[in-house]
């Protein structure tokens, strides 16, 4: 049979999974490890129970960063491009053709015919325009932010109904690229009239993707519905038409206890986030581990110069040596998880090896301190007239096993005398004290995109600004802003010419680590597990599913 509809039966599953009950009569059945066998012909029909272990946030596009959000936005709206997540080539999709000049300045996107969203209102060029004079522009009416892929946007044309152009103050070369990005998700016109926050119920969101939403209960669970005339899918692709499924039921289960066992007792088809040490669990059932890189700014440690404990680059210094990305790894994850090389994932393009500079090695970490000022004190602490060298960070619930990460750093850095102390927080008192370079003095980070723009999302100071630069969105930051990594960034974001763009991309990675900006620890792939009787699950390039290829094979 295939899986059925249980929205009920999935509920009731969970709590007596959580109870610590087990349910028997649905065994699993063979499979491989790493990559599920494909058997027969695509069945069509049945409803997916996809298990997240966080509820959505917001659903405008520009959010789709954060992984619930982008799990839910990729099945319900298409995009301008596809990226294909093999060669990671901008290939056709809603734009059958495009153009784009010497400069980059202007792209010109002929777009398909008969494509509409699911209100029934026409996907054509003067709703991509609306789109993206939203995304590139923002919305301060309507609080719909600037979207962190778009850079030095200026306007949009619409040429005739199927045409559409957009305009840029300067060189825009990942334009092209943003437009195949979650982020860049195309919704209705009457979707984009909503303030941000009503976009957090996903009933008021419209697409013109495979599935609809059918209906939500707000935090808990959410139900899409296959589009009977979707007609549209990216181009290359050897399935067209209808998704294969009739339906995708999405439940939040933080618990990872619940979700694995709801897997492995055969009453969920698919999960998210995997924890490493739980992987053998799984595969030993012979339920394959989907990794799926994020190809983006690897899971890292930022520092906030402004904060005169981390201002002089020497203490910098001394905590990257002091810190065995090796050690974590080995101790807490497995080999989907390779040691960071480098500020980016080594797959991503414009990736330099800067191993070198990443060394662990604490007697050079004890002689920078020393040379900083920083003299061995009577606890085991270092001081510096007087003041102990004791730095604080949050964990960040978003990145697999954080809390054991900082836990262990904090242990590390202990053996050259610095303490860091590691908080959990409410939101609220968190998210404040992430803004306060003098409460928060460095943070974990990483960022996915298959773009070099990648970069500059993460550390400009109008983006993300995870350095705390004057500028961006804190108004606690007194003085720090660096010129010169601000203009590296600005570069990258709009050279047209490919290499000179990688080169320069190559060059603000080494800066960040000359500078002790970052300390890069490993690559954080997306990882999620399946049932082996899910077949044809894909993936973006930056590891978010898409079920639109995904059928349920007789179990």
């Amino acid at each position: 049979m295939v899986q059925p509809t249980i929205s009920r039966r999935t509920g009731l599953l969970l709590a007596a999974v959580a109870a610590g009950l087990w349910l028997s009569g649905c065994s699993p059945q063979s499979g491989t490890a790493d990559a599920p066998v494909q058997s027969g012909v695509p069945i069509q029909g049945g409803t997916l129970v996809y298990l997240e272990q966080q509820a959505h946030t917001s659903l405008y596009p520009p959010a789709g960063g954060f992984y619930p959000n982008g799990g839910i936005l990729n099945q319900i709206t298409d995009k301008l491009t596809y990226q294909n997540p093999t060669t990671l080539e901008i290939e056709p999709w809603i734009a059958e053709s495009w153009t784009v000049n010497d400069e980059a300045t202007e792209y010109s996107f002929r777009l398909r015919q008969g494509v509409t969203f699911s209100d029934g209102t026409p996907l054509d060029a003067a709703a991509v325009a609306k789109n993206f004079d939203t995304f590139g522009l923002g919305n301060k009416a309507l609080k719909h932010s600037v979207s962190e892929v778009i850079n030095n946007y200026q306007r949009s044309e619409v040429v005739d109904a199927h045409t559409v152009r957009f305009y840029f103050s300067q060189p825009s070369p990942g334009f092209l690229q943003a437009t195949s990005v979650i982020g860049s998700g195309l919704v209705s016109v009457a979707t984009l009239a909503h303030p941000l926050d009503e976009l957090g119920d996903a009933t008021k969101v419209i697409g013109s993707g495979p599935f609809v939403v059918a209906s939500e209960t707000l935090g808990k669970e959410l139900h899409l519905v296959a589009r009977q005339d979707y007609a549209w899918g990216p181009a290359k692709l050897a399935h067209q038409g209808r998704a294969r499924l009739d339906g995708i039921q999405i439940v939040v289960a933080p618990e990872d206890g619940v979700r694995i066992g709801a897997l492995l007792a055969g009453q969920a088809g698919f999960i998210r986030q995997i924890q490493a040490y739980d992987e053998k669990r799984v595969q030993d059932q012979q339920f394959p581990i989907y990794a799926s890189s994020t190809r983006g700014v690897n899971d890292s440690l930022a520092f906030r110069p402004d904060n005169p404990l981390v201002a002089d680059v020497r203490v910098r210094k001394a905590l990257l040596h002091a810190t065995d990305a090796r050690q974590i790894v080995q101790t807490l994850f497995s080999a989907h998880y390779p040691q960071a090389t480098g500020v980016i994932v080594s797959t991503a393009a414009g990736y330099v090896d800067l191993s070198d500079k990443l060394k662990f090695n604490p007697e050079q970490a004890k002689a920078l301190l020393d040379d900083a000022g920083w003299k061995p004190g009577t606890i085991g602490i270092r001081e510096k007239d007087g003041q102990p060298l004791v730095l604080t960070t949050y964990e960040s619930l978003n990145y697999l096993q954080n809390k054991e990460v900082l836990q262990l750093v904090a242990q590390q850095w202990a053996q050259v005398g610095v303490r860091l102390n590691v908080l959990a927080g409410d939101l609220g008192s968190k998210t404040l004290d992430s803004l306060d370079p003098l409460k928060t003095p460095l943070i974990p980070a990483m960022v996915g995109r298959a773009d070099p723009d990648v970069i500059k999302s993460n550390y400009y100071p109008t983006n993300r600004n995870l350095l705390l630069q004057k500028g961006g969105v804190s108004q606690k930051v007194h003085s720090f802003v660096d010129d010169k990594l601000n203009g590296l960034l600005d570069a990258i974001a709009r050279e047209p010419v490919v290499s000179r763009r990688l080169a320069l991309t190559r060059e603000v990675q080494h800066y960040l680590v000359d500078q002790a900006y970052v300390i890069p620890l490993f690559e954080e792939p997306q990882v999620f597990a399946g049932a082996p009787w899910v077949k044809e699950v894909a993936f973006e390039a930056v590891g978010r599913p898409s079920f639109y290829t995904t059928w349920l094979d007789k179990h």
